[in-house]
């Protein structure tokens, strides 16, 4: 477990390290907004992967308020999911890097959990779903949105998912990642008819 940590930390130090030495930014995208761009991206994806490391320990995400769902989420599109979320409500509308609103895990195989990702949730300011003149971004990236509420009382909102724990095959932001696998028996149950 200790081992796991500081690889984790590790892996998040390099980050940091790499988005101080990154090259910088073109001069037009710096003129027309000094704290945005590639640098400011990776420098966010650096602080992200610092402040989530430490949540690799489980129960550290637990005691720090991240509320465990009971349930692994699959996409019901096609292959893939979520894994396990994790939420934080006093993060919900946070466009900090270091505050994510959920935490994703899946199961380690060894009867735990391991971090695969972070989600940012922004609520939408008129609660339609046809506007979007308030879609944030962070890491260079506008959120995806505005989607209904996925549980009841969850209003009309915007999402980022940031696969920084598990290499997701179709992308870094993508929602649903098909490399993470729900077990069987760990799925909500069907509403009955």
């Amino acid at each position: 477990m200790a081992r796991s940590l500081a690889l984790a930390l590790t892996a998040a130090a390099s980050l940091a390290l790499a988005a101080v030495t990154a090259p910088p930014a073109p001069p037009a995208a710096a003129a027309a907004d000094p704290g945005s761009g590639p640098r400011r991206a990776l420098s966010d994806r650096a602080l992200a992967y610092a402040a989530t490391a430490r949540f690799q320990v489980h129960a550290n995400a637990v005691a720090a308020g991240y509320k465990p769902d009971q349930y692994c989420v699959t996409d019901k599109a096609g292959p893939g999911a979520l894994g396990y979320p994790h939420f934080n409500h006093t993060y919900d509308n946070s466009v900090d890097p270091e505050k994510p609103a959920a935490l994703f895990y899946e199961d380690d195989g060894r009867g735990g959990k391991r971090l695969v990702a972070a989600q940012w949730l922004v609520y939408d300011r008129d609660q339609k779903l046809t506007t979007d003149d308030d879609r944030p971004s962070m890491f260079g990236v506008a959120f995806k949105g505005p989607k209904p509420g996925n549980f009841p009382g969850q209003p009309v909102h915007y999402a980022l998912h940031l696969w920084l724990w598990k290499k997701n095959p179709d992308g870094l932001f993508e929602t649903f990642n098909r490399a993470v696998t729900c077990l069987p028996g760990t799925t909500r149950p069907k509403p009955a008819a």
